[in-house]
């Protein structure tokens, strides 16, 4: 039963892992596509997919908690029945999407920080050229 949990809780966080990425594809790659422009948008899109499905795994599927099923000497172990399955399999879930909300603001936070230097480089830029071209009209 234990490899059974190991595999149900794998496949659950790589498949919960695997549709957020693709959920948010399109906003990251409109995103990035702003901030670091088309060229290395798509690969930046494609790291940033990888990573929500390397933490979402990692978050999703606790070794920790799996392991109050495996035998450990004298230790009473936990058995795994219907109820607990659905508990495992609901951790997993929002565990998952737990890890993957923090990597998300924290991009988010990036980029948004990134997008408000870009404003303020732009800004002054402008304010330049037309003080420039006052100077020049004068």
């Amino acid at each position: 039963m234990f490899y059974a949990l190991l595999i149900v809780t794998l496949a659950v966080a790589l498949l919960t892992s695997v549709l957020v990425a693709r959920f948010f594809s399109d906003a990251v790659l409109k995103i990035l596509k702003s901030i670091i422009g088309p060229d290395l948008a798509d690969a930046w899109r494609k790291y940033m997919s990888f990573a929500i499905v390397v933490v979402g795994v990692s978050g999703g599927v606790s070794t920790y908690e799996i392991q109050k099923y495996l035998q450990n000497g004298r230790e009473q172990v936990m058995e795994l029945n219907g109820p607990r399955w659905t508990i495992e399999i609901y951790r997993t879930v929002i565990d998952t999407l737990s890890q993957i909300s923090w990597v998300m603001l924290l991009f988010f936070l990036c980029a948004m920080v990134a997008y408000v230097i870009m404003r303020v480089a732009e800004s002054s830029r402008e304010q330049r050229r037309s003080s420039q071209r006052d100077d020049d009209a004068a």
